[in-house]
């Protein structure tokens, strides 16, 4: 049995509409006081949403954030798949989601069943799954990982031991490269970080030549060879912070440019354009996410994460084990 998807909502689900006059940052204020709720929010989330949470982070800052919280009711301002996240963690608490169809790409393309049938192609190999998975994949998983921590978890497991890794495979690719390991990979990737262009990005060096390149490890291995630095968001966020440096070309979703500018205001920042003339470079499951839905789930108590309990136990052993083995 599988965890429920992000569908669309139903018509039965409509919410009532907004009065014109409502201020949302008051009500949003109000309304998580009186029902004891949290937010949390990532990186990759419109400035407004970021500036009402009451956390915001990376996926395993969020996943520390969902363990801890004492909160009845838990509105996950990200993807579905960070909202399950903290379901799992959270089996008695309501996890609200804003917007049912806000999924992702990268774990869209890793379906349960088919998992099933690779991961038995390798019956000794251990399971090491990006956190970017479905619930369903998890529940596969030996552990799992994050962008912060997929290095230290695959060097914490034994050398001998043969290693699936999934879904992302540059992040994959990445980590096989700086542990030395072989990594048997799924072949599963994010359309925003594999849609930056190497091109564009070297002509913007060449108008910027003091510029560093920093960028996630989602993106694909050729933009990374030729990164200057390469780190989770937070890392990301942390080295724009501190580096001497003051211009710095971003290869990640732009969204966490926002909280660069609030943390380093004096850096001069340049979102990595894609490939196309799009706005490629933003997630536009993310972006479904807005502080009218926010308001909506909040004052409404819907749409909810709900997780089939055998799958949730299942899940919960791995994202439990990568708590204890990052700390």
């Amino acid at each position: 049995m599988a965890a429920k998807t992000h569908l669309p909502q139903s018509p039965a689900q409509a919410a009532a509409p907004i009065p014109v006059d409502v201020d949302l940052f008051d009500e949003i204020n109000q309304l998580k006081k009186a029902k004891n709720a949290v937010i949390l929010a990532h990186y990759y989330q419109d400035p407004d949403i970021q500036d009402i949470a009451d956390f915001v982070g990376d996926s395993l800052e969020l996943a520390r954030f969902a363990q801890k919280t004492s909160a009845d009711l838990i509105l996950f301002a990200g993807v579905h798949f960070m909202a399950e996240g903290a379901k799992i963690l959270n089996p008695g608490r309501k996890v609200l989601l804003p917007d049912l169809r806000a999924g992702c790409s990268l774990s869209d393309s890793c379906p349960p069943n088919a998992f099933s049938q690779f991961r038995a192609k390798y019956p000794n190999h251990a399971v090491v799954s990006y956190i970017n998975c479905s619930a369903s994949i998890k529940a596969q998983s030996d552990v799992i990982c994050t962008s912060s921590n997929a290095v230290k978890i695959v060097n914490a497991i034994p050398k001998d031991q043969g290693i699936i890794f999934a879904p992302d495979r540059n992040l994959g690719a990445y980590v096989a490269q700086q542990t030395g390991r072989e990594l048997v990979l799924w072949q599963g990737a994010c359309i925003v970080h594999e849609t930056f262009s190497e091109r564009k990005i070297a002509a913007l060096k060449v108008q910027h030549p003091d510029a560093e390149v920093i960028a996630h490890p989602e993106c694909e291995p050729s933009l990374l060879a030729k990164a200057d630095f390469i780190g989770s968001t937070s890392a990301l966020l942390k080295h724009v912070m501190e580096s001497e440096k003051s211009i710095f070309i971003v290869a990640t979703e732009e969204g966490i440019l926002h909280q660069m500018k609030k943390k380093a205001p004096d850096k001069t920042l340049i979102p990595a354009p894609p490939n196309h003339a799009c706005n490629c470079n933003e997630c536009p499951f993310m972006k479904l996410n807005t502080l009218e839905k926010v308001y909506l789930a909040l004052r409404d108590e819907k749409p909810e994460i709900i997780i089939p309990e055998e799958i949730r136990k299942k899940a919960l052993i791995p994202l439990e084990r990568m708590l204890e083995w990052s700390k």
